[in-house]
């Protein structure tokens, strides 16, 4: 078949000549010789900060939590659940208070709230998602910060 000298022959005008490979058939048999492939560059794209757009589906998953009905035996509890109405995350996301960084937050504690109000945005999947108050009343909690990671489920928000 080939020699060694004559592989390595090979090999080397696969390199000099920057190659991707070099095939040869005959009737011994088959040769293959691979070059090193180029690498694509890697372009590296400055950051760009998300556009603050609504999603065109309103998006609210708010839950009503209940005042625990006291039990005459059991001693009183360490931590009581806070009355009001939790609104929680709908979906995974990030959470902002705002529809742009230079604009003012959707809602303040202390402030009044009316069923279908935007509350806040979460962003996910580079989709930027309006969730509004099923609720009417007054900010009473917020629980997360603006640009923190939130997960389906969380509390974020009190209303009472």
């Amino acid at each position: 078949m080939y020699t060694i000298d004559e592989i390595k022959e090979l090999a080397k005008a696969v390199s000099e000549y920057k190659l991707e490979k070099i095939k040869i058939k005959t009737d011994e048999g088959e040769l293959l010789i691979e070059g090193h492939k180029p690498q694509q560059p890697v372009q590296v794209m400055p950051p760009v900060a998300a556009p603050y757009i609504a999603a065109p589906a309103e998006v609210s998953a708010p839950v009503q939590t209940e005042e625990p009905a006291p039990a005459e035996t059991a001693a009183p509890a360490k931590e009581e659940v806070p009355a009001g109405n939790i609104v929680k995350a709908p979906i995974v996301g990030t959470f902002y208070a705002a529809a742009s960084p230079d604009e003012p937050p959707y809602v303040k504690v202390g402030d009044t709230v009316k069923k279908g109000d935007v509350l806040m945005i979460i962003e996910s999947m580079k989709l930027m998602n309006e969730v509004t108050s099923d609720f009417d009343g007054v900010v009473e909690e917020i629980f997360v910060s603006n640009g923190e990671a939130v997960e389906y489920d969380q509390p974020m928000m009190r209303i009472r």
